[in-house]
């Protein structure tokens, strides 16, 4: 092989992994234009081709951070977050503020997220506001507004200030939804849940899995679509609702305090039709 060659094989293959930065993901800031959107790889390593965006207002909630071009999701994960704000205005529990969902091709983000690259995440603010009900926040308000924590970190507990019935409510009406795969909360949020479950509760709250940080919100992750041949799901939630010692191993000192890597992740690579998707 010509030494010409190795040249050109090493520079396309530079290039390649130039693209496929999380810059250049985050410069594409139109969808592909195809009609049936597809999730493409998995949650930590994929993208989306004819990804839609989110109305930045709606029945029961408004979308925050706007300059941040994270508002684009599969139709499915659209349709969601739709059909969760009709129920937070429908039984008056206040309006969601939306959070990130993905890039308008999805990928990795320059900074924030591991996940949401497959268009089927979405953050939703444990902040059900009251103050939006009845109008529209301003630009200024959407940047400037933080989720206050919902979780007292001196007593391992929900912190009652914050917490209300409402966040159960929601989460519920979450989990019950068939695209929904899980939702990820605060280990505390998660105790709370299960201190006062019924036997009607278990198959949602078998969805809720406890996760480091999400005290301000609750993310929520829909399964593969169907007719979305390149999606890669996760394995299957186990069959009990996490009310168990699973549970009790995320208050220990292992889980509170994790060791930290000698060296930085190494992201895994994407497929290859992202590629195709990036510079469409």
């Amino acid at each position: 092989m010509s030494k010409i060659l190795l040249i050109a094989i090493y520079l396309l293959g530079a290039n390649s992994l130039a693209d496929s930065s999380p810059q250049n993901w985050a410069k594409r800031t139109t969808p592909t234009p195809d009609p049936v959107p597809q999730s493409i790889g998995n949650y930590t390593s994929g993208c989306i081709s004819g990804a839609v965006a989110l109305p930045l207002s709606g029945k029961g909630y408004q979308v925050m951070r706007l300059s941040r071009n994270r508002f684009y999701g599969h139709a499915t994960l659209i349709q969601f977050i739709q059909q969760l704000g009709h129920v937070a205005a429908d039984r008056q529990l206040g309006t969601l503020l939306i959070g990130d969902l993905g890039q308008a091709r999805g990928g990795p983000t320059p900074s924030g997220h591991r996940s949401h690259q497959t268009g089927l995440d979405v953050d939703i603010w444990f902040l059900l506001s009251k103050q939006a009900d009845h109008r529209l926040l301003s630009a200024n308000e959407r940047e400037s507004w933080s989720a206050p924590s919902v979780v007292n970190v001196d007593t391992d507990t929900v912190d009652y200030r914050q917490w209300t019935q409402a966040h159960e409510i929601i989460l519920e009406a979450a989990a019950l939804h068939p695209e929904v795969d899980r939702i990820f909360v605060n280990p505390s949020i998660k105790q709370e849940l299960c201190n006062h479950k019924t036997t009607s509760s278990a198959a949602w709250l078998r969805k809720i899995r406890p996760w480091w940080k999400h005290d301000d919100h609750f993310h929520v992750r829909l399964r593969c679509p169907d007719a979305n041949p390149h999606c890669q799901g996760q394995p299957a939630l186990p069959e009990a609702d996490g009310c168990d010692a699973s549970l009790a191993w995320w208050f220990s000192e292992e889980a509170k305090t994790p060791s930290k890597p000698s060296k930085p992740a190494i992201p895994p690579p994407l497929p290859a039709l992202c590629e195709q998707v990036l510079n469409r």
